[in-house]
């Protein structure tokens, strides 16, 4: 299927897949649904906040407080890290943020999947002990 892609004023055509193009027909159908709701209760009384929050764009704004906890959160999970290896990090973060398999991992790796499972215990107990 092809798509048009507006950028910067220029039309660009790009060739994408089914489920692509449908999952982009949907979000322009919510958006234009999203548009005429907002535009149907302009003055906002009768405007479901619901379609806002669970369809609309609106920002996220963290207190000081829970900056300051994800903050410290984030200080002492690279400071657990930092007592892996380098093999060991970077297989536990494929795995733990990416969401790659062990197989995969150990593809990419090129070693065992046995190779990554240890890895990956390994860095699991030292952020437990950590802990």
């Amino acid at each position: 299927m092809e798509v048009t892609i507006n950028i910067d004023g220029q039309a660009l055509s790009v060739e994408v897949t089914v489920e692509v193009y449908e999952y982009l027909d949907r979000a322009d159908h919510k958006e234009e649904n999203f548009a005429h709701e907002k535009r149907r209760h302009w003055d906002s009384r009768e405007f479901d906040e619901y379609i806002v929050l669970t369809e609309g764009r609106s920002c996220y704004y963290q207190t000081p407080e829970q900056w300051v906890c994800r903050k410290e959160t984030m200080l002492e999970i690279k400071a657990a890290l930092a007592l892996c290896t380098e093999a060991q990090r970077r297989r536990f973060l494929l795995y733990a943020l990416e969401g790659l398999s062990y197989a995969e991992i150990a593809g990419l790796c090129r070693c065992s999947k046995a190779a990554i499972q240890d890895s990956i215990e390994a860095v699991r107990k030292k952020i437990k002990k950590f802990f």
